[in-house]
């Protein structure tokens, strides 16, 4: 992504939001589709990105990952991990061991 001025866009749907990179994701767009339960509540936008387009849209599918698996999706950092471990042990269930 390169930064660049700050821009007025227009999305598909018709929100007009300002950017300063390339990234197309409209902001209101994302927190419209944002869940309001849930675990994937609870993560940033990005991470919520990256593990819905890898599949992973509940605590039981992200059992059977290790952390290592989900640290490597583009949009996952370290701060989503204690979250994630919360929402696992909410349930009773772990990250998949390496």
């Amino acid at each position: 992504m390169t930064t660049s001025k700050k821009t007025v866009r227009t999305c598909a749907n018709g929100h007009s939001y300002v950017k300063s990179s390339d990234c197309p994701t409209c902001p209101i767009c994302e927190q419209e589709r944002k869940p309001d339960i849930g675990f994937l509540s609870q993560l940033s936008a990005p991470a919520r990105r990256a593990l819905e387009h890898n599949g992973i849209t509940t605590v039981e599918l992200l059992a059977s990952y290790s952390e290592k698996e989900i640290l490597k999706y583009h949009g996952m950092g370290p701060a989503s991990m204690p979250k994630l471990r919360t929402a696992l042990k909410e349930k009773g269930l772990s990250f998949k061991s390496e």
